[in-house]
């Protein structure tokens, strides 16, 4: 394994043995309110510090990218940057249903090389280095084979918060629903392309998306041998927002069920936001 990722999937445990602790006395858990359906709680903070002090003490001329905001402004002009989000599906976490994880990424020059997933309900490890493959618990991991968006499986996510895009995304949805084998939504993207990765599911599609909620993830599938781009399956998945990952057949299919709600959803950003 590479030394990077050793540390990784170090700092990784870590944080999950803190989430874990957490997950035991919920009721006493501090929690506050970044804005509308979004909370972060002191497990959050507590996961990411970890984490932070794991990577920088290994690696101190490190930048780092993180939800909740550890170091930032540090070794700005760093070739090599930690994109974290310590607990992704934090509402999960607060009402005790068992679907979250910790994303650790890394990035160097912009392209992402380490990947981290870690799911510490079910102890399950997913770790990839760029050119080497993808594995869960160490077994190598490949994305499915089906062929046919309709007898797939997709994982997508709504876009909550301020609920923008809430009336496009709800078209695509019916296209889904209506044009595959099922679809889910368990609340935690990170692990959701984890999925794709591992053949859990054929594919996964979501809009509104950050950098850490991408960044491993995004690793994953492509060295499992799947695709990942934005709507239109080009473009910038990592900071644009948009995401489809899927196994390539599948991959052209979604896009060219969803790339033309693109635009619709892009007008609804843009009235939201002027």
């Amino acid at each position: 394994m590479h030394p990077m990722l050793t540390t990784a999937v170090k700092a990784a445990r870590r944080a999950g043995n803190i989430i874990n602790r957490g997950a035991r006395d919920l009721d006493l858990l501090k929690v506050s309110s970044k804005g509308p359906k979004d909370f972060v709680s002191e497990i959050d903070h507590a996961a990411e510090a970890a984490i932070v002090q794991t990577l920088l003490g290994a690696y101190p001329d490190h930048a780092i990218l993180a939800e909740e905001g550890t170091a930032k402004g540090k070794n700005e002009q760093a070739d090599h940057v930690w994109v974290i989000d310590p607990l992704d599906g934090t509402t999960n976490f607060l009402h005790g249903f068992p679907q979250y994880c910790v994303s650790i990424g890394l990035m160097h020059r912009g392209v992402v090389t380490q990947g981290v997933i870690y799911d510490p309900v079910r102890n399950d490890l997913f770790t990839a280095s760029r050119g080497r493959g993808a594995f869960l618990n160490d077994r190598r991991i490949r994305v499915s084979k089906r062929q046919h968006l309709r007898d797939c499986l997709i994982g997508t996510g709504f876009p909550f918060r301020d609920g923008s895009y809430l009336e496009t995304y709800l078209a695509m949805m019916r296209e889904m629903v209506t044009q595959t084998a099922g679809l889910r939504r368990p609340g935690a993207a990170a692990l959701d392309l984890a999925y794709v990765a591992a053949g859990c599911y054929d594919g996964f599609f979501e809009v509104g998306l950050n950098p850490w909620d991408v960044a491993a993830g995004s690793l994953l599938v492509l060295e499992a041998g799947g695709l990942i781009g934005d709507l239109t399956g080009e473009g910038d998945y990592l900071h644009g927002g948009q995401v489809i990952a899927a196994n390539p057949r599948v991959f052209a299919q979604m896009v060219q069920t969803l790339s033309p709600f693109r635009a619709a959803m892009l007008r609804e950003i843009a009235s939201k936001t002027g």
